[in-house]
């Protein structure tokens, strides 16, 4: 199995290194900073083999320059978004793959958030790093692309195997539950999933990571042919795609 190291960073990212302990390769997943990742590695004796990048924003790319000076590491991202990223070695498109060892990555692309943005989904070991596209009870942000690009995005991962283990990039799980909650109140596995979520904030542990059967079960932009969500976001009956849009919009005008 991978060994999975999960290291907060900044005010609320997650940079994760994923280890193969026969290959003895090791990689590091959006490293927003470079200190957290070097600090782990000399922690547990381990040599960076690669970087694996989700997309161009400057809190997931911020740490490549540095660990590649010191650890001549391979740096992969989208072919897409090569000229802005730095360092890239590989450029990846959809279905390529990528591995750690003997654990293999399909790369799946999710535009909607940013145009590049990928996912890398390890079928066989049931773990799917997702950077900005699928949050817990959440997704991100349109910067780039629009609402029928995300929803499809993000259909692709709703049809991944439910104990899929979802590790996202960032700890929003509180405000997004919030916000869910005004569109489900009556949801029970929604207020279960919020009870569990505060209990782990105030003892200042991760939220992340989630389960795509409790996405599924939680998260309203996975939940568009929900009645109440439809109801709760004045599109009752319309396409999944225009629920999902309105969705979107009152999430980011939601104070939490």
């Amino acid at each position: 199995m991978l060994t999975i190291i999960q290291l907060p960073v900044l005010n609320d990212n997650y940079i994760y290194l994923l280890h193969d302990g026969e290959s003895g390769q090791t990689a590091a997943i959006d490293p927003a900073v470079a200190a957290p990742v070097l600090a782990a590695l000399s922690q547990y004796g381990w040599q960076l083999s690669q970087i694996l990048i989700t997309h161009h924003h400057s809190d997931h790319i911020g740490g490549i320059t540095a660990l590649k000076a010191q650890t001549s590491c391979m740096v992969i991202a989208a072919a897409a978004d090569q000229h802005r990223i730095p360092d890239v070695d590989r450029g990846v498109m959809e279905n390529d793959v990528v591995a750690i060892g003997q654990h293999k990555a399909q790369v799946i692309a999710t535009p909607g958030h940013t145009s590049g943005h990928i996912v890398y989904y390890f079928a066989e070991d049931g773990l799917l790093f997702c950077g900005d596209t699928l949050f817990v009870m959440g997704c991100g942000r349109l910067f780039e692309g629009t609402a029928g690009q995300l929803w499809a995005s993000l259909q692709k991962l709703k049809g991944l195997p439910s104990e899929t283990r979802i590790y996202c990039s960032h700890e929003y799980s509180q405000s997004n539950g919030r916000f869910a909650l005004t569109l489900e109140p009556d949801n029970q596995a929604l207020q279960e999933k919020m009870r569990w979520v505060d209990q782990c904030r105030t003892n200042g542990l991760p939220t992340v990571p989630s389960t795509l059967a409790e996405e599924r079960a939680s998260n309203p932009f996975l939940r568009t042919d929900s009645p109440s969500v439809q109801k709760s976001c004045a599109r009752e009956g319309k396409p999944a795609v225009e629920v999902f849009a309105a969705i979107r919009h009152l999430k980011d005008r939601f104070n939490s």
